[in-house]
């Protein structure tokens, strides 16, 4: 039987994107995103409810979300679930669960910009992945990210 881990979020972030540098000067951000729910219960009332998810993006990836995105930002978001697992100082087992980014989107107009329509590429139908495998080639890493080299002028804005 096939197995299938995908995850596809719309957002928004909950801090900036916290970028750092591993081993081998592969980068890697991570951010949290806030996902709204708004439903009526059985007696009328409506309700909000708040999911918390935390994301980690890998390479060139990881340093276009920090450079073009901040706290509060809506963006979307395709990725896969990852289980981190390790003993904290008391020896407990602990572990989390994370999204991976494999690709995303702008979403919103730029803050403070000219209203130039939404920064999302869907007006051009290319996610950020798209438009970078069409620029120099996707490639994969031994982080299990995946990460595209881009070029500033295509970002959509």
């Amino acid at each position: 039987m096939a197995n299938v881990n995908k995850v596809i979020l719309i957002g928004n972030l909950t801090r900036d994107v916290e970028l750092r540098a591993i081993a081998g000067g592969q980068s890697v951000g991570n951010f949290g995103l806030a996902l709204n729910r708004n439903f009526t219960t059985k007696d009328g009332e409506k309700r909000e409810e708040v999911t918390f998810v935390d994301c980690e993006a890998w390479g060139r990836t990881a340093e276009i979300m920090k450079q073009y995105l901040s706290k509060g930002r809506p963006v979307y978001v395709e990725g896969r679930l990852k289980l981190d697992s390790w003993e904290d100082k008391e020896g407990k087992k602990q572990s989390k669960l994370k999204v991976v980014v494999e690709e995303f989107q702008f979403l919103g107009s730029r803050e403070g910009g000219e209203n130039r329509g939404t920064a999302s590429t869907a007006s051009t139908g290319q996610s950020y992945a798209d438009a970078s495998r069409n620029s120099e080639g996707a490639s994969g890493n031994a982080s299990g990210g995946s990460h595209a080299k881009i070029q500033e002028n295509d970002i959509p804005f």
